[in-house]
């Protein structure tokens, strides 16, 4: 079958929502309007996650998966994940199911006149000092992007897929999708998704990770776009 989507989903530690993902994920196979597969990319999990998630790949014939060697973060799971993408949108969700696959059905209806669609959560289910932490990294990264995002941390993206395999990769990239696709001249969306408690696992997000890191990054952020090469290929010979 030739997909038009791959929807990634990082995983790291995420055994308790595995049965539950499926359920989800196969609810939006039933409704998109895209041909879609899904793409796992087990982060070094050290409990049964990746055991989980073969035994989908095995189940049902749209799962794929590729295993890193060993934990090496969001960002580097959602590139690996880029790189091995051929078809032409690429979408990503959090294995975590506090968003939920069926929304992507938001936000492919904008993917022909904008290059990057995402979401923002509304009715946010997490506690009031988690929203007050997003809030102020936001805010922060808003100061130093000027991408006009008001949600970045929301897991739920489509892009396309050209223009996400020319995202320059590093540590946090993940926080700045649509400051990244901008700078290639791309159009980004923001549509409303719902939010759900998280009600397996845990969160692998602490204060350091949600502003420290975050803040430090934006630095990285302005360096490269400072040094940030675009390009358009005007003919060919092959």
């Amino acid at each position: 079958m030739e997909y038009q989507l791959t929807v990634i989903v990082p995983v790291y530690n995420e055994e308790d929502n595995m049965e539950a993902l499926e359920s989800h994920l196969v609810s939006f196979f039933q409704t998109s309007s895209l041909e879609a597969c899904v793409l796992f990319v087990d982060d070094g999990s050290k409990d049964g996650s990746l055991s989980c998630i073969k035994g989908l790949c095995n189940k049902i014939s749209d799962f794929y998966y590729i295993s890193l060697e060993k934990n090496s973060g969001l960002s580097a799971a959602l590139k690996a994940g880029i790189d091995v993408c051929n078809t032409k949108y690429v979408g990503y969700i959090d294995a975590d199911l506090q968003t939920h696959p069926e929304d992507f059905n938001m936000l492919c209806p904008y993917l022909p006149s904008f290059e990057l669609v995402m979401g923002i959560r509304t009715n946010r289910q997490d506690s009031g000092f988690k929203k007050f932490q997003s809030k102020i990294a936001n805010s922060i990264r808003r100061s130093f992007t000027h991408d006009g995002v008001s949600d970045t941390g929301c897991p739920l993206k489509v892009m396309h897929t050209d223009y996400a395999k020319r995202i320059p990769f590093f540590t946090g990239m993940h926080r700045f999708l649509p400051a990244l696709i901008q700078l290639q001249h791309g159009r980004v969306k923001q549509v409303s998704v719902h939010h759900y408690p998280r009600v397996a696992g845990v969160s692998k997000y602490n204060f350091r990770n949600r502003l420290v890191s975050p803040f430090i990054d934006c630095f990285a952020f302005q360096w490269m776009r400072s040094r940030y090469i675009n390009y358009v290929i005007k003919d060919r010979s092959l």
